[in-house]
């Protein structure tokens, strides 16, 4: 795809620019990553997010690492260990960092190699997400002829869409391409308090596409499902054990919980990348990032003249605790979205579908 992406590409000058995330949807800007200084503060204050895509800049940021270390491999350890520890939680971070050094570890061109591996993995992350897509969409298809319906209706929680997850995203994959196919399609989106990534992102992705959507307060989506007004439920990963459990961002457990408890389908759509085989109980074992308590006390906003503006919405004085994730067992999920098709979230099934490498 020549280094070329929807949410992140190599410039003209040969170095990673990324959408600056913090921004959107009041205005579209991007940023020029050149230092892994840079790469390493982007994922780290959410210039970057979303799984997929912070696995993304992580395999570019290699490269931009790289040519600062000159091809020097013992350096650019050192410096890899700084991108691969920005954050915790998501899985594809790590994965991206250890593929990349793998496989420069005998480079004979080391700055050369580097950036061939990157647009490698980021072509096939693209072509995953596809396949998601594909795979996503047949099930709204069935889910339409079971109901005897022509519109869906589709909660999702967070961001995971292509600013997520190159090139189409995963959760918002099934969506894109229902859409493309003519289905009548309408997104319920939850705010996804504290960075209302759902409100901000979500929702600035489907207004670009066209595709009907209703932002919703983080907590109405069980009473929607208590009424019938949801068909299914569709989210991302930043992590999945390997029996099955979703990490994801904070308030997902509730929604399977309120979806479990009304019978609405609950999908999990996710690349390779997001599994970590390693772990076996995703409640006890998957690490789960603490993140400032300002973003729960401050909200950002523009106001009515177009300023945008940080204001407090708690008093000064009270604390506040901000878990980034949560963990959804994984008896409460219906089926893994994959790019190779859909996946019960059991250790079984998941063994059976992917070997431990992912592949």
């Amino acid at each position: 795809m020549n280094a070329k992406y929807k949410a992140l590409w190599l410039n003209d000058n040969d170095n990673l620019e990324v959408i600056d995330q913090t921004k959107l949807p009041f205005s579209y800007e991007t940023k020029e990553l050149v230092t892994t200084d840079e790469v390493v503060n982007a994922i780290k204050d959410m210039t970057v997010r979303g799984a997929g895509v912070i696995g993304s800049v992580a395999a570019f940021g290699i490269y931009m690492a790289a040519k600062e270390v000159k091809g020097d491999y013992e350096a650019l350890l050192h410096k890899a260990s700084l991108i691969r520890d920005s954050r915790p939680t998501a899985v594809n971070l790590m994965w991206a960092v250890d593929r990349m050094m793998l496989r420069l570890k005998d480079a004979k061109d080391l700055i050369a190699k580097a950036r061939e591996e990157a647009v490698l993995l980021n072509d096939e992350e693209a072509q995953e997400s596809q396949k998601i897509a594909k795979y996503g969409c047949e099930i709204i298809e069935d889910i339409l002829k079971e109901k005897n319906k022509t519109r869906i209706n589709i909660l999702t929680h967070c961001n995971a869409g292509w600013l997520a997850v190159i090139d189409e995203g995963t959760a918002l994959a099934p969506i894109y391409e229902a859409h493309k196919r003519g289905i009548d399609v309408h997104v319920w989106v939850d705010e996804t308090r504290p960075r209302n990534q759902g409100a901000s992102l979500t929702a600035w992705e489907l207004t670009q596409s066209g595709i009907k959507h209703t932002i919703i307060a983080d907590n109405t989506g069980g009473h929607l499902m208590q009424h019938g007004m949801v068909d299914m439920v569709i989210t991302g990963a930043d992590r999945i054990s390997a029996n099955g459990d979703v990490a994801n961002k904070i308030g997902t457990y509730l929604k399977a919980l309120a979806a479990f408890d009304n019978q609405v389908p609950f999908y999990v759509a996710i690349p390779a990348s997001t599994f970590d085989h390693e772990i076996r109980d995703g409640v006890k074992e998957i690490p789960i990032e603490t993140r400032s308590a300002d973003e729960v006390k401050y909200m950002r906003g523009v106001d009515k003249k177009g300023v945008l503006h940080e204001v407090l919405i708690t008093p000064a004085q009270s604390p506040a605790l901000n878990y980034g994730f949560d963990v959804t067992p994984s008896r409460l999920v219906t089926g893994l979205i994959t790019n190779k098709g859909v996946c019960k979230a059991d250790y079984q099934s998941i063994k059976e579908k992917f070997n431990s490498d992912g592949e």
